[in-house]
């Protein structure tokens, strides 16, 4: 394999790829893949830092009938997050590789609080850094919180692994004649509505010239992989 094509890559792991065939929580042996992988990815000379999701223990439509507003279910995606970031930063460390969770979401009892001075002392330290509690505020996704941290941590690209191997015209899993983009640009993505990511994540991706990077997790060593530039993905260029 190459070396690494980025000095620094921001990772968006899903919290439905911490589940693995699970329907709810952590599947130990999924967690230690892509924990595995990171470290590979760091080891190869990438800084990574990684924005996780919450949707292996919450997701919106669980609000449904609940009575929660948007407000109050976000609240509870980022603590979800929360929870993720102290258990993927804990499975990386147990594997001898240094690792660090930081959270936007103040709960200073079980980790600290994230600033950008913080991540970068963190980072140039060698730590991978696992970063949840989103933005810290309601109503932006954590696929805009990747970006934002991308953009504010120096960030060369961002990675963002899903279950399926890049980009495609439709969903391949439901339509056998979807077609896999090799590339595409930001404003093509969001001009066929491309849900591969929201629309502001894309928009603030392009206005600071940051590439993104879709791929499968699912193959054990995917993140250094693709940083070597020899993984199946899709590039959205800006």
């Amino acid at each position: 394999m190459a070396g690494p094509r980025y000095r620094r890559a921001l990772v968006k792991v899903s919290g439905e790829a911490l589940a693995g065939d699970q329907d709810f929580g952590f599947d130990a042996k999924t967690v230690r893949i892509i924990a595995e992988d990171l470290i590979a990815a760091a080891k190869a000379g990438t800084d990574i830092a990684v924005v996780v999701g919450g949707g292996n223990i919450f997701r919106g439509r669980q609000i449904a009938g609940i009575g929660l507003s948007r407000v109050d279910a976000d609240a509870i995606g980022r603590l979800a997050t929360v929870m993720n970031a102290i258990a993927l930063a804990g499975q990386i460390t147990a594997l001898g590789h240094p690792a660090v969770a930081l959270s936007a979401e103040p709960v200073p009892e079980a980790l600290d609080v994230y600033t950008v001075r913080h991540a970068l002392a963190h980072l140039t330290a060698g730590k991978i850094v696992v970063l949840g509690g989103g933005i810290g505020v309601p109503l932006l996704t954590t696929d805009t919180t990747a970006t934002m941290r991308a953009v504010e941590l120096g960030c060369d690209v961002v990675l963002k692994g899903t279950n399926v191997d890049g980009v495609y015209s439709a969903d391949p899993k439901r339509d056998p004649t979807a077609v896999r983009f090799d590339q595409l640009s930001a404003d093509e993505a969001i001009a066929r509505d491309l849900k591969v990511m929201d629309t502001a994540a894309f928009a603030l991706a392009r206005e600071n010239r940051l590439p993104i990077i879709v791929f499968s997790l699912d193959a054990p060593g995917a993140v250094a992989s693709v940083l070597a530039g020899e993984g199946r993905c899709t590039v959205v260029t800006v």
